[in-house]
């Protein structure tokens, strides 16, 4: 069982490394120790994902756009933050901005039955369910990866994409910084008597943050982010009191909501590994930085860092260098850190920002909010980063 490449993780990031690699000159395995079903055909999760253009930009390229119903792509037209009960306001609207939205909103789930269904299709890509990675041993000749079924694999180059809190990333040495928030995540889908008119809305109420993303139709995902103490009562609450607490906290701006899909939540925990590669093994995905949600942008910074692999990979196979060299890791490693590491710390800064109640940070924060609005250069400048819209980028559809 020797293959070029071993990849550890069939979520997002693995399966977008695999589908990257797609009729390449090599030989990739990916393991994934859930079921064939699990990552065949994903369930509903809560999740809606904001992806930018640059992210549209390579799924298209992958030939994984063209996988997904359009019908439940979401345009995201305009953005409005909120801080409290005050009046204080960023907005971010695509008209004002020249381009056709800010974003498109695609669920969690789509995307990634979108990815497998674009692997599959790659005669240089096999994969195997329902295994697990127990150890990885690597040198400067070559790598081998023990599985559990009692199986070796020899191969030039290890990626782990195991999520977070990745097992592999330990047993290799790499250590990172784990920022727990103490907070839960809780999203649902939600029907409104008004139109949302394709606008988000990001509230940093005091004590929770709730936001709305717009999806088509009158209906929009909730997400309500609360303390960690307090996410079992909202989870237990009845569905009319969850419908009138969305309505209420959202002003009735969207008239009374109800709410049709599945409560789901999630704990937050960010994640930031000090290296993304090792001798023969490099971090993609989650596995090298896991986001705070606040910004939208965990699953476009995971599919950008598998792109930058994936192109170091495909920079070596065409000049005959060794895919798993330091040389090739490096170079991957450093475009890795210099993108993600401002995303990532400025991320954490907003969060503490925006969820600090003490009546001097409230104040600073509707400063913040007051300046950046009525401010055009800075206002572009956090249009251009959270959207990832510059000219060069777009899709000529």
């Amino acid at each position: 069982m020797d293959y070029d490449i071993v990849v550890i993780g069939g979520g997002p990031a693995g399966l977008s490394f695999a589908c990257s690699m797609f009729n390449q000159n090599i030989k990739l395995l990916l393991v994934e120790r859930s079921s064939v079903e699990s990552i065949s055909d994903p369930q509903q999760d809560g999740r809606e994902i904001a992806l930018t253009h640059q992210s549209r930009k390579i799924l298209y390229g992958l030939g994984v756009w063209s996988l997904i119903d359009e019908d439940e792509v979401s345009l995201l037209k305009e953005a409005k933050v909120y801080s409290g009960s005050s009046d204080s306001l960023l907005d971010f609207d695509a008209k004002k901005s020249s381009i056709e939205a800010l974003g498109y909103l695609v669920p969690n789930y789509l995307i990634r039955k979108a990815l497998y269904e674009r692997v599959l299709q790659a005669k240089n890509v096999d994969i195997v369910t329902g295994v697990s990675v127990e150890d990885v041993n690597t040198s400067n000749s070559g790598a081998e990866v023990a599985l559990s079924d009692g199986k070796t694999v020899k191969t030039r180059l290890v990626v782990a994409a195991d999520s977070r809190f990745s097992e592999i990333r330990r047993k290799m040495g790499i250590p990172s910084l784990m920022k727990d928030f103490s907070k839960v995540m809780i999203a649902t889908r939600m029907e409104h008597e008004k139109g949302h008119n394709h606008v988000a809305l990001e509230c940093f109420n005091y004590g929770h943050t709730l936001a709305l993303l717009p999806l088509n139709g009158n209906v929009s995902s909730v997400i309500l982010t609360v303390s960690t103490e307090d996410a079992k009562e909202i989870l237990s609450l009845s569905k009319t009191k969850f419908n009138e607490m969305a309505t209420e906290g959202f002003e009735q701006k969207l008239g009374q909501m109800k709410q049709i899909g599945e409560r789901h939540s999630y704990p937050l925990v960010g994640v930031y590994a000090q290296k993304f590669r090792a001798t023969r093994f490099a971090l993609v995905g989650d596995a090298a930085v896991g986001m705070h949600p606040v910004t939208a942008h965990g699953f476009n910074l995971g599919l950008k860092g598998q792109d930058l692999l994936s192109l170091a990979v495909k920079r070596a196979l065409d000049n005959g260098l060794d895919i798993g060299s330091d040389e090739v890791l490096r170079d991957y490693e450093r475009k890795h850190i210099n993108f993600s590491r401002l995303m990532y710390f400025g991320t954490n800064g907003i969060v503490a920002l925006f969820t600090n109640d003490t009546s001097a940070v409230k104040q600073i924060r509707k400063l913040v909010l007051k300046f950046a609005n009525r401010f055009p250069p800075v206002k572009a400048l956090i249009t251009q980063q959270l959207t990832e819209s510059k000219k060069s980028n777009l899709i000529p559809f």
